[in-house]
């Protein structure tokens, strides 16, 4: 992929700037946000939403609730589920690479490695789920 202020300003406007809450995006409570900006030179790439204790409680009584739903999900089906959520980090790995080079001032390869470090997470869960302990 070749890395151009057009990719940079097209892949920054997909970015949620909301909470993921109960399956929805939402703004903090607050209203508040904050900025985050490129290290290197102070420019504000995007505003996000700030979450405090009350948006805290609210992801954590959504999660309580689908827990019961989780719970009866099959095994199979658990892993089958984590399993594709590693498909589609890896199949979007240079864009999160991207995005952790210019909120970070990472360097893209070591960027690359992190993400895929971080979905292989994701392929061995897939892989335990299906394991009766």
């Amino acid at each position: 992929m070749t890395v151009t202020a057009d990719r940079e300003s097209e892949l920054l406007a997909s970015v949620p700037t909301g909470l993921l809450i109960n399956g929805q995006w939402l703004p903090a409570a607050s209203g508040k946000t904050f900025d985050v900006e490129d290290p290197a030179t102070g420019k504000v790439l995007i505003s996000i939403s700030d979450a405090g204790a009350e948006d805290g409680a609210a992801a954590l009584d959504a999660a309580a609730a689908a827990q019961a739903s989780w719970a009866r999900t099959a095994p199979r089906e658990r892993g089958e589920i984590l399993r594709r959520a590693f498909e589609l980090v890896t199949a979007r790995a240079e864009d999160f690479a991207l995005l952790m080079t210019l909120e970070m001032g990472k360097p893209l390869a070591e960027a690359r490695g992190e993400v895929a470090y971080g979905a292989e997470f994701l392929r061995w869960f897939s892989e335990e789920a299906v394991r009766a302990f």
